[in-house]
């Protein structure tokens, strides 16, 4: 900071004050957290599992009775339901591994590295930087919209979006298992730019195989009447294929949301892709 910036970076640090008030709560939020997701995704492997396990014994079992009657093929259906369950159980016990090495990692401390003084942008007015403010009631729409859709499908839902997770929504269809990790997007209107911060990008490359995009359009009230009609536009899976433009002024990442449409009509395997094969 140079002589010309305000009276507060040349004063002496608050180090104490900081460790107390700051970092050491900080630390405690983030093992909680870090807990609770483990937690959370471990209630999400035994129901999921368990279920699929469920209907590989009514299986067996059904394809027993058939054995029993001579009926033909049974044998083979029988084989193939048996070794269902086998994967199944070889499955579970995996996952049960993986969570369990990860309820044994633990955030021992935290260290101050740096000091920041934080000051307005002085460019907060330019249209670019101005479109990054979060719009908290169009934000609160479209997460009101795209739980009630998981909801519609049958899928476990939580809102997460207060995690800072690098997405809004957990989604687990308890039927097929599978996990959808949700970032929500509102626009106001019909079309616009929307942003990913730095951690919504990196959690998208890290995940691909379970990180999906929902945008919610025309989610600004009629200044009348005050009522919505905000339109979820076809989910999109692994986001992070997308060429997204990198603001360097301010660290996020935005895309057009007309620009999503156009990889949707090349086709590739005689399937729609950035679609799902039903």
């Amino acid at each position: 900071m140079t002589g010309l910036g305000p009276s507060a970076s040349s004063a002496p640090e608050p180090s104490d004050w900081l460790h107390k008030s700051a970092l050491h709560p900080f630390l405690a939020e983030t093992r909680e957290e870090c807990s609770a997701e483990v937690e959370r995704i471990a209630e999400h492997v035994e129901l999921s599992l368990t279920e699929l396990l469920q209907r590989a014994d009514e299986e067996i079992g059904k394809t027993n009775e058939d054995k029993e009657k001579g009926i033909a093929g049974a044998d083979g259906r029988l084989a193939q339901a048996e070794n269902r369950h086998a994967e199944l159980l070889v499955r579970r016990e995996r996952r049960r591994q993986e969570l369990e090495r990860q309820r044994s990692l633990s955030l021992q401390a935290v260290e101050r590295i740096a000091s920041v003084l934080v000051l307005p942008h002085p460019e907060r007015e330019a249209p670019d930087v101005r479109r990054m403010r979060p719009n908290l009631e169009t934000e609160a729409i479209a997460m009101r919209v795209v739980m009630e859709h998981e909801q519609a499908q049958g899928r476990q839902v939580y809102d997460v979006h207060e995690k800072n997770l690098g997405y809004d929504v957990t989604s687990l269809d308890l039927n097929s298992g599978e996990l959808r990790l949700i970032e929500v997007k509102g626009l106001a209107a019909a079309t616009g730019t929307i942003l990913l911060t730095p951690n919504e990008r990196r959690v998208a490359e890290d995940r691909r195989d379970c990180y999906w995009l929902y945008v919610v359009t025309n989610c600004l009230p009629d200044p009348r009447t005050g009522a919505t009609h905000p339109i979820m536009q076809e989910p999109i899976k692994d986001p992070a294929r997308f060429s997204w433009r990198e603001v360097t002024k301010v660290a996020h990442y935005w895309l057009e949301v007309n620009a999503m449409t156009k990889p949707i009509t090349l086709r590739e395997d005689s399937e729609p892709y950035g679609r799902e094969k039903r």
